[in-house]
């Protein structure tokens, strides 16, 4: 990931970039980055890379399934009041997340990342939760 970025410029030219990777309880690998750009990342240069919504399950349907099966946080809420996740009655993680249109950079540097609501190109599934189908979006 380092290379495609440092050496093939997915996003421009860097000037120094860091990382760290740490390993999750299942014993799967994950990575935190930091790059530093030479100039200011677009909005619509993220959308190429990074995706925080449902892809299309017509036009995608492993990635769909693959997406619905591992990647939708759940279980928490109403549904499940003694989640990990929770404190103080909401989840620590931020979810559900707002309904957005377009990907927005802050000053702050924090992404909010593009999630369509379903009437406007988002897409829903259902995931089995406690016995239940509960719908789900891009939320």
């Amino acid at each position: 990931m380092v290379d495609i970025i440092t050496k093939y410029l997915l996003f421009g030219d860097t000037h120094c970039w860091m990382y760290s990777i740490e390993w999750q309880q299942r014993g799967l690998p994950h990575a935190h980055m930091l790059v530093w750009l030479q100039q200011k990342i677009q909005a619509t240069d993220i959308d190429k890379v990074i995706r925080a919504e449902l892809p299309d399950p017509h036009i995608d349907p492993l990635q769909f399934d693959i997406v619905k099966r591992r990647m939708i946080h759940g279980q928490y809420g109403n549904l499940n009041n003694i989640s990990p996740c929770m404190s103080d009655g909401k989840c620590t993680k931020k979810y559900p997340r707002a309904l957005i249109r377009e990907t927005q950079t802050g000053e702050d540097g924090y992404t909010l990342y593009k999630r369509r609501r379903p009437g406007d190109v988002g897409f829903t599934t259902y995931i089995n939760m406690q016995n239940r189908e509960i719908e789900v979006d891009n939320r």
